[in-house]
């Protein structure tokens, strides 16, 4: 049996993005990205089917394209930024369950709250760019109760209508550099 050899991989931060969806007054959708975060994998050789996959981001980077909110985001209402910098995820599985769509398994914590959640995950496939680099792409979706991770505020409209949805949908484009 031939000698098996774990390849790291690293985020590419110029090729990815992460981003999450949020009902407002249950009648629109409000988009937010997060401007700095950080991701690594290991593999079996470049067979990414039994990865492990970590992930976090700083809280602080988030950007809904309005300060104000983002200030409020950031404040004890909701991420308490400067309590819990940080956002986390340590996957527990990541298999191959057809063609290049996986499913990936992991521990997410927001503030001091971890919970399991399962994404969607379509693997784009590898690739060597201009200078040599071996990359690898993903695109990940999946959704989860913000209440259920301690972000509980919310507000009701003199009209009734509640300000926040519960359910987050995540949109998360990823490309990992093979490490040396």
């Amino acid at each position: 049996m031939a000698n098996k050899t774990i390849t790291k991989w690293g985020l590419d931060p110029m090729h990815s993005e992460v981003q999450f969806k949020v009902k407002h007054l249950v009648i629109s959708t409000v988009t937010a990205s997060f401007k700095s975060f950080d991701a690594s994998a290991e593999t079996i050789d470049e067979d990414f089917n039994g990865a492990s996959i970590n992930f976090s981001l700083d809280v602080d980077s988030i950007d809904t394209n309005q300060a104000d909110r983002d200030g409020h985001l950031k404040s004890a209402d909701f991420f308490e930024t400067e309590k819990y910098p940080k956002i986390s995820f340590m996957s527990t599985s990541f298999k191959k369950i057809g063609g290049d769509d996986y499913k990936l398994e992991g521990d997410l914590t927001i503030k001091d709250v971890t919970k399991p959640v399962i994404l969607d995950v379509e693997f784009g496939g590898i690739a060597t760019d201009f200078y040599g680099n071996v990359k690898a792409g993903f695109d990940l979706i999946g959704k989860i109760s913000r209440k259920e991770f301690g972000l509980q505020w919310n507000a009701i409209t003199e009209a009734g209508a509640i300000v926040v949805g519960d359910e987050v949908k995540l949109f998360i484009n990823i490309q990992l550099s093979k490490q040396a």
